[in-house]
């Protein structure tokens, strides 16, 4: 396979990548809860994916002087972006796992008689 084939396999992956880190970000930020196991496990089969893509192109060999131009620099730009919206993710599920899933409730306000005796006095004028 020639590189500007692999560059442009390696581009779609990217953007597939990026659309799912995007929906991610969405679900989090309107469920505010962790993604389920179908989901997680949808990302990891398609890293899987980019490692073995990039791989292919770290193993072609190339003669000197010749990058990938366009499309190597479009990859660069879409992985910088997963790469940030991924961060913004990983926030978000620190703070979804940190917050309690319901607010706790606030305590009774102290009765005059235990605020008395919290002040060694007695409740009758």
């Amino acid at each position: 396979m020639s590189l500007p084939e692999l560059l442009a396999r390696h581009l779609a992956l990217c953007d597939e990548l990026h659309q799912l880190t995007l929906e991610e970000n969405r679900f989090l930020q309107r469920e505010q809860r962790p993604p389920d196991e179908a989901a997680r496990e949808r990302k990891r089969a398609l890293a899987a994916r980019l490692e073995a893509g990039l791989a292919e192109l770290r193993a072609l060999p190339l003669p000197p002087g010749t990058h990938g131009g366009a499309l190597l620099e479009q990859a660069r730009e879409r992985t910088l972006q997963i790469l940030h919206l991924d961060r913004a993710n990983e926030q978000l599920l620190l703070r979804c796992s940190l917050v309690p899933a319901r607010p706790a409730a606030p305590p009774p306000p102290p009765s005059p008689a235990s605020a008395g005796r919290i002040y060694g006095r007695s409740a009758r004028p």
